[in-house]
């Protein structure tokens, strides 16, 4: 089953436009996303209507983040794609009077709701600040251990 990573992959391109000092064209960040420019300009739009990202046409436009990392949260950026679902199991409704089947539904949907309602509080908590701090860790200790390496 084909997991949903649009979330991961939106989250990846902010990562790398915020290394950018200038825009960056749907081109560019298709090649981030491993997909079509058409994709990431339909899926940027839901972050311009977010007021995320802006879009600037002409030579030298492209994208660009219109907020301050610190001021968004994952839970910011999975809204702005209209919140896809989290889990690919769902109920079994091709009986709903049996009584076994509303028992096994109701027991399902208390446990997935109540997963779902941590994940996005946890998403919540993590600002873009924080992803690329982390980032900047990870790339600081990769240098560290090359250039030890390359003695």
């Amino acid at each position: 089953m084909k997991r949903n990573s649009r979330l991961s992959s939106v989250l990846h391109v902010i990562l790398h436009m915020a290394e950018r000092a200038s825009p960056m064209t749907s081109e560019e960040l298709a090649v981030h996303m491993h997909t079509n420019p058409v994709v990431v300009r339909r899926t940027m739009a839901g972050l311009r209507d977010a007021g995320f990202v802006q879009s600037e046409k002409g030579y030298g436009g492209g994208w660009v983040i219109a907020r301050d990392l610190g001021t968004l949260t994952l839970r910011d950026i999975y809204n702005a794609l209209g919140s896809p679902e989290f889990f690919a199991l769902g109920n079994r409704t091709e009986n709903p009077a049996c009584l076994v089947e509303q028992s096994v539904n109701h027991a399902l949907d208390s446990a997935f709701h109540e997963a779902e309602t941590l994940i996005i509080e946890r998403l919540g908590k993590v600002s873009l600040a924080d992803l690329a701090a982390d980032f900047h860790r990870r790339f600081d200790a990769y240098k560290k251990e090359k250039i030890s390496h390359d003695l």
